[in-house]
């Protein structure tokens, strides 16, 4: 089936606001200019209500339908970018060193808007569309900030779905799942405590070197061994620093890593473990060890009839054989989870083609895909509140 006539022809000016956005990349929650942007974009489509500074610099925009529905169905879009130096060498790449939108968030708040304009002008349906603009996905619980904010509450959302872009699948496709789509993505920080020492006197130091390695080795026994071996666990150690230089063995020793999980329970066990995997190398060595466990953000859990809802909404424009329903769930996490916490929905995927990998300097929204992203919100928009 094809996409919405007027969302082809809107084609060419939201290729142009997210060129534009992708020129002016923010990050985390300062993106002031870009709330900005969305803001002034909104009041020129004649969005009935607009709100800003939601969750600090969120912004939510609301459109009522023809009929006195009392429904209220929240779109959402992230608008902050990543600290990364682009190289793709495109016309409308980065303006700024050091910052780019690598994640196409630039594509998702393009998109919105252009669902938003379409909305604003035919308001065929019953009830209310709140468009959500979000700041600081990219680690900074933006979503929650925005929850806690009273998003849901303050516009009686009933329910809320949010859409991320996904290399690797053509554009003109989408993907979904329900429960677990994208991983808890918890952190983990180890301190090491030996005794520093001449590295030609090993026997009269307590080297926490060794030990860390032997950390990072057992570590990986939570998979192999603890873990279920049919639910998805993920232990990375990304950063080990310690020592000065080559004949001192160092007092210290810093681990960092992450941990991805879909579930609750092996979210616990995987904390549980580590602790006690770091506790035991530590003390059989003599050695004192600290560890820091972060969960910042649940899993990302599809509510399964809102699932259903956006797969319909998905193949009435691209068809049934182009919407992927059981996709592997991602071990990347997505702060949408809070929102998901706090209202049923869901959270699809939609094909960019073969680009670079999402957080690659590399990477670039594809275009192509913003009239397939355009429709998808107006469709799911108009079935959710139909008459």
């Amino acid at each position: 089936m094809p996409i919405l006539n007027r969302a082809a022809e809107l084609q060419a000016d939201v290729t142009e606001w997210r060129h534009h956005l992708h020129e002016n990349p923010e990050i985390l929650y300062e993106v002031h200019e870009t709330a900005a942007f969305v803001a002034e974009k909104l009041k020129e489509f004649g969005v009935d209500e607009i709100v800003t500074g939601l969750g600090r610099t969120g912004v939510v925009g609301l459109i009522k339908g023809r009929g006195n529905g009392n429904n209220v169905i929240g779109l959402r879009a992230d608008m902050d970018a990543l600290p990364l130096q682009e190289i793709t060498g495109k016309e409308w790449a980065s303006k700024t060193d050091g910052r780019m939108h690598a994640c196409g968030h630039d594509g998702h708040t393009a998109m919105l808007l252009g669902a938003s304009k379409y909305l604003a002008e035919t308001r065929n349906f019953n009830g209310t569309v709140a468009l959500i603009f979000q700041p600081a996905e990219e680690g900074g619980a933006g979503a929650l900030a925005m929850v806690e904010d009273g998003l849901m509450d303050r516009f009686n959302i009933t329910e809320v779905y949010g859409m991320h872009n996904m290399p690797g699948m053509p554009v003109g496709t989408f993907a979904i799942r329900k429960g677990g789509i994208m991983a808890a993505p918890d952190k983990f920080f180890i301190t090491i405590t030996g005794r520093g020492g001449h590295a030609a006197e090993p026997h009269r130091a307590i080297d926490p070197i060794a030990i860390g390695a032997q950390i990072v080795s057992n570590l990986q026994l939570i998979t192999a061994r603890s873990a279920n071996p049919v639910r998805s666990v993920v232990v990375s150690v990304t950063r080990f620093q310690a020592g000065t230089t080559h004949n001192i063995i160092p007092e210290t020793a810093e681990l960092t890593g992450t941990v991805r999980t879909h579930d609750d329970e092996t979210q616990d066990l995987a904390e549980r473990r580590i602790r006690e995997i770091v506790a035991g190398i530590a003390s059989a060595h003599g050695a004192k060890a600290e560890v820091v466990y972060e969960r910042p953000c649940p899993v990302t859990s599809n509510h399964p009839q809102e699932t259903d809802n956006a797969a319909r909404a998905a193949m009435a424009i691209v068809g049934e054989n182009n919407v992927d329903t059981d996709v592997d769930p991602s071990m990347a996490g997505e702060d949408f989870a809070f929102m998901l916490k706090a209202r049923p929905g869901a959270y699809i995927m939609i094909g960019n083609g073969n680009t670079a990998g999402l957080h690659n300097p590399a990477y670039d929204f594809n275009d192509e895909a913003i009239a397939y992203g355009i429709s998808y919100w107006v469709k799911l928009a108009e079935q959710r509140l139909a008459d």
